[in-house]
C-alpha cells in the first residue's frame, strides 16, 4: 500500500482536537466521570504528538500515525489493526497484547517498548481508493510490516510475529521469549545479544541475520533459513552434562544456605564457579546465599527474587534477563558481568557495613546494564565505572557516592547526573 494511498480519505485531526479526545478517553481510564472510549478509525495523526498519554483499550484502526510522536504512550490492549506507523517514535511506548495485525511500523523508533503478546499477524485490511477514498474499498491481507525499525532493548515475550515482514531490523538485546517468528522476514535483522528462548522461528528467514550472542535455547534453528547468518557466541540449552549436574548444583546451593543461616555451623560453602545452572530454575528465589562463589556462571533468565547475595563473587556471571527483584546483593562482586534487561527492581546493590563507618561496596565496574530495570534499587556508593547503561531505568533509584566514571549513560533514564562520572 502506498503513501498516498494511507491518506486518501482519512480525517485530519489537528492537536487540539485530538487532545480534547484523549482526555475524555484518560477520564474513562481513570474512573472520572466525564470518560468515553476513544474510537478512531481511518483517521490522519501523522505528526501529531500522544507521549505519555494513556490511549490503552483505544481503537485506531486502519488510522495514520506517520512521523506521530508516541514516547512511553500506553498503547496496551489497543487496536491498531491496519494502522500506518511508519517513522513513529514509539520509544518506552506499552503495547503489550496490542493488536498489530496488518499495521506498518517499517522504520518506527520502538527501542525499549513492551511489545509483550503483541500480533503482528496477517490481516485482512481495507483501502480506500485514491479517488473516492472511503466511499468505495478494496480488501487485501497484509502481514506486519517493522522492516528496518528499531527495536533495541524492546520486550517481546509471547508476541505473534508469524509471516511478520522485518528485514534488516534492529532487535539487539531484546526479549523474544515463547514468541511466534514461523513464516517472518528476518533477513540481515540485528539479532545480537536477543533472548529468543524458547521461540518458535520454523519456516523462518534468517539469512545474513547477526545473531552473535543471541539465547538461543529451546529455539530449533535448523527449522529456519539460517545461510549466512552471524552465529558466533549463540547460548543454547543447556547440554547433557549441565543437566546431570542439576542435582550436584541444587545439592551445593542448599548446603551453602544451611551454612549462612546457622552461622557456619552446619552445611558448607559452595563455589559454583563457572557452572550452567539455568537448570536449576527458580529454586534460588529468597535462599540465603552470602558470599557464595559463582564467577562466570550462567544464571541467564533463572529468578533470583529476594536472594540474599550479600559479597557474593558474580564476576564474569552472565544474568542476562535474570530477575533479581528485591534481592539483598550489597558489596556484591559484579565487575565484567552481563545483566542486560535484568529485573533489579527495589534491590540492594549498595555498600555492606562490616563495621562503624566501614563498608565494603558493590562493585559493578565494566558490568553490562543495557535496559535494566533498576526503578527504586539501592546502589548507594557502587562502583560503576565503565558500566554500560544504555536504556537502564533507574527511576526512584538511590545513587548517592555511585562512581560513573567512563560508564555509557546514554538513553538512560531516571538517573541523577550529579553522581560521579
Amino acid at each position: 500500500m502506498t503513501a498516498a494511498l494511507a491518506v486518501s480519505g482519512r480525517r485530519r485531526l489537528t492537536q487540539g482536537e485530538l487532545d480534547m479526545m484523549v482526555e475524555a478517553h484518560e477520564r474513562l481510564q481513570s474512573g472520572r466521570p466525564g470518560g468515553k472510549r476513544l474510537v478512531m478509525h481511518f483517521v490522519d495523526m501523522s505528526g501529531l504528538n500522544l507521549s505519555a498519554r494513556n490511549l490503552s483499550d483505544a481503537d485506531f484502526t486502519g488510522s495514520l500515525f506517520d512521523g506521530a510522536r508516541l514516547i512511553g504512550t500506553q498503547f496496551e490492549r489497543a487496536t491498531l489493526f491496519g494502522c500506518d506507523l511508519r517513522t513513529a517514535d514509539l520509544r518506552k511506548a506499552n503495547l503489550a497484547r496490542a493488536d498489530l495485525r496488518g499495521a506498518c511500523l517499517r522504520g518506527a523508533n520502538l527501542t525499549n517498548a513492551n511489545l509483550r503478546q503483541a500480533d503482528f499477524r496477517v490481516g485482512q485490511i481495507s483501502v480506500p481508493h485514491p479517488r473516492k477514498g472511503l466511499d468505495s474499498m478494496r480488501h487485501e491481507a497484509r502481514s506486519g510490516d517493522i522492516d528496518h525499525a528499531i527495536l533495541a532493548g524492546a520486550s517481546l515475550d509471547g508476541a505473534q510475529l508469524s509471516e511478520a515482514s522485518a528485514f534488516a531490523t534492529d532487535f539487539s538485546d531484546c526479549s523474544l521469549r515463547g514468541a511466534n517468528l514461523t513464516g517472518a522476514n528476518l533477513k540481515e535483522a540485528n539479532l545480537s545479544g536477543a533472548i529468543l528462548e524458547g521461540a518458535d522461528v520454523g519456516g523462518a528467514n534468517l539469512e545474513g541475520a547477526n545473531l552473535e550472542g543471541a539465547v538461543l535455547s529451546g529455539v530449533e534453528v535448523g527449522r529456519a533459513r539460517t545461510s549466512g547468518a552471524n552465529m558466533t557466541g549463540c547460548l543454547t540449552q543447556p547440554t547433557h552434562e549441565a543437566l546431570l549436574r542439576a542435582p550436584f548444583l541444587a545439592q551445593t546451593a542448599k548446603g551453602h544456605h544451611v551454612w549462612v543461616a546457622t552461622g557456619g555451623k552446619g552445611g558448607q560453602p559452595g563455589k559454583l564457579d563457572g557452572e550452567d545452572m539455568r537448570t536449576l530454575g527458580d529454586a534460588l528465589k529468597g535462599m540465603r546465599l552470602t558470599a557464595l562463589s559463582a564467577k562466570g556462571a550462567c544464571m541467564v533468565g533463572m529468578d533470583l527474587t529476594g536472594a540474599h547475595l550479600q559479597g557474593a563473587n558474580l564476576e564474569g556471571a552472565d544474568l542476562r534477563g535474570a530477575v533479581l527483584k528485591g534481592a539483598d546483593l550489597r558489596g556484591a562482586r559484579l565487575a565484567g558481568a552481563n545483566l542486560t534487561k535484568a529485573d533489579l527492581r527495589g534491590a540492594q546493590v549498595c555498600a555492606l557495613p562490616l563495621g562503624p563507618d566501614r563498608g565494603s561496596p558493590a562493585n559493578l565496574a565494566r558490568c553490562r546494564l543495557r535496559y535494566a530495570q533498576a526503578q527504586a534499587a539501592d546502589f548507594s556508593d557502587a562502583v560503576m565505572d565503565e558500566t554500560d547503561l544504555g536504556g537502564a531505568d533507574f527511576t526512584g533509584a538511590l545513587m548517592l557516592g555511585v562512581t560513573l566514571r567512563g560508564a555509557n549513560v546514554t538513553t538512560v533514564v531516571g538517573l541523577d547526573l550529579g553522581v560521579d562520572i
